[in-house]
């Protein structure tokens, strides 16, 4: 049966004061226990595995970022056998950095569940406070004013910097939507999309400077991104998918290549179409 709680939490903008809380509470006696085993396999592969030994922040990094990509790819082939293992393996990176963040003695695993906790029940007045929210866009919006008054000076600055281009000029968008900065229909996005590549063929046709080339493909990229966010669209999966039948295509232009002794360097594009168009009817 579910229990409510009552929550005293500091207040993220007057960290003396106190916010009180009503929470629900489920019994989690199984997820307890299956993260305390997890925890507990930690302790023992940092103290007594030389690779696990020998790991830091910055040797994880890289092997974090290959998780993600991996999660990513069990999602779009839809294979839920596999996010399972793939969600396991970042679980046990976060509990990693927590480790080595409570060796350093500047965190541990309790002070980040807590923290992100906190954060949550802040940013959602709606649910633990007496604000309303009605719609997703209205989540949204209110979830960038809060930030805002926790200080940071741009509704852009939690874009990481490291992100893909594509991802990140998806993410700048909705960010900039959420403070009211967007178009109104997808009609005027798409005049844009096509301002834009009148520009790029302006640049082209005047034999214009790698550079302002470069500027103006990267004005209709991202004209298209926000195109697609209009029309509901990931553009980051949308190309994904688009890359995978590319490969599967071009595989079966090999195969049959292969099948018919020929090296597809010999071959003419003509011929090699012959056999694309056979795996588009397949």
């Amino acid at each position: 049966m579910a229990k409510v709680l009552l929550l005293c939490l500091h207040s993220p903008l007057q960290p003396q004061s106190y916010s009180i809380y009503l929470c629900t509470m489920k019994d989690f006696t199984n997820e307890k226990e299956a993260f305390g085993r997890l925890l507990n396999i930690m302790d023992d592969l940092r103290a007594q595995c030389p690779w696990d030994k020998k790991q830091t922040l910055e040797s994880l990094r890289y092997l974090t970022i290959e998780e993600v990509y991996e999660l990513s790819d069990a999602i779009l082939e839809k294979n839920l056998d596999e996010l399972k293992g793939e969600i396991g393996d970042l679980m046990l990176h976060m509990v990693f950095y927590a480790k080595i963040g409570s060796e350093k003695k500047a965190f541990n695993i309790t002070d980040v569940l807590h923290g992100i906790c906190d954060k949550l029940v802040h940013r959602h007045p709606h649910i633990y406070g007496d604000s309303n929210a009605k719609t997703e866009e209205e989540v949204k919006a209110n979830w960038e004013k809060l930030k805002l008054k926790e200080g940071k000076k741009s509704v852009l600055q939690g874009v990481p910097k490291s992100l893909p281009a594509m991802v990140k000029a998806t993410r700048i968008q909705e960010k900039a939507r959420g403070a009211g900065f967007d178009w109104k229909n997808k009609k005027q996005v798409w005049e844009k999309v096509n301002e834009e590549l009148h520009e790029l063929h302006n640049e082209l046709e005047n034999n214009s400077e790698a550079e302002a080339v470069e500027n103006e493909l990267g004005d209709v990229l991202f004209s298209l991104i926000n195109y697609a966010r209009f029309i509901g669209v990931n553009p980051e999966d949308a190309l994904e998918r688009t890359n995978k039948k590319f490969i599967s295509r071009f595989q079966h232009i090999e195969k049959r290549a292969a099948e018919n002794n020929q090296e597809l360097s010999d071959m003419t594009l003509e011929q090699m179409d012959i056999f694309w168009e056979e795996a588009k009817k397949q």
